[in-house]
């Protein structure tokens, strides 16, 4: 354990200072992203494949609620009422809610893997059901671990993915002089540009993400030497993929 006093000593060092605050604002930086993100998919998305004559369906949707989750679960096996089993996991952000069901499988050969396909993947806010029409033979516990977590990857693949950023819609007015300069910065600043207007000015509209807008005002006043528009909207979430 160290002690106060070393602790004070290596704080005194210049050097060591700067390293040190560099570490915090870093470690700081990616937690403010980590908090304020998260990856999801777009639309519905569905993949099959045949293992040894089973036929196994994933269908993967977003959802926000667990009534959302619920619904598409069980639209999932009203599609397929003939189907052996309906396996799902669903991850949700509202609650911190995680479930998973085997749907008859052995314990711990379907509703996990599919589970942790979704969470290796970094998804939130999503469902995903496979589907098995049990073809004869056994797979064993192995062969159905491996195949529903394929079944949830390749459906998983076949969706759209999105990154949902905490961001503020932002429009830049400036003269036409600016222009250049002013897109040249914003990639600094991961600005996603939506539209340009050019009329008797050139007005640039954006979305930032909310831990950049404040530095990229005081970087647009900076340059422009105070002659520019900076209007910024209300705080909301937008797709940054």
């Amino acid at each position: 354990m160290t002690d106060l006093k070393s602790v004070s000593v290596w704080i005194s060092n210049p050097t060591a200072c700067v390293i040190f605050t560099q570490a915090c604002f870093a470690l700081r930086l990616n937690y403010v992203e980590a908090f304020m993100s998260y990856c999801t998919i777009k639309s519905y998305a569905e993949a099959s494949f045949t293992e040894k004559k089973s036929e196994f369906t994933g269908s993967i949707k977003p959802v926000k609620t667990n009534d959302e989750a619920v619904e598409f679960i069980n639209e999932i096996r009203a599609k397929h009422r003939k189907a052996t089993h309906n396996v799902y996991a669903y991850i949700l952000r509202d609650g911190n809610i995680t479930r998973y069901s085997d749907d008859g499988e052995p314990q711990g050969t379907a509703g996990v893997p599919v589970l942790d396909v979704l969470q290796k993947e970094g998804l939130t806010d999503i469902c995903c059901v496979v589907t098995r029409y049990f073809g004869g033979i056994l797979l064993g516990g192995g062969g159905l671990v491996r195949a529903y977590s394929h079944s949830a990857k390749i459906a998983v693949d076949a969706a759209e993915r999105m990154v949902m950023c905490s961001c503020y819609p932002v429009m830049v007015k400036a003269e036409y002089a600016m222009y250049g300069k002013i897109t040249y910065i914003l990639p600094e600043f991961e600005a996603k540009v939506t539209d340009t207007e050019f009329g008797e000015d050139v007005a640039v509209k954006m979305l930032v993400k909310s831990e950049y807008v404040t530095a990229l005002e005081e970087k647009l006043i900076d340059i422009a030497n105070g002659n520019i528009v900076f209007v910024k909207g209300d705080e909301t979430t937008e797709d940054f993929a």
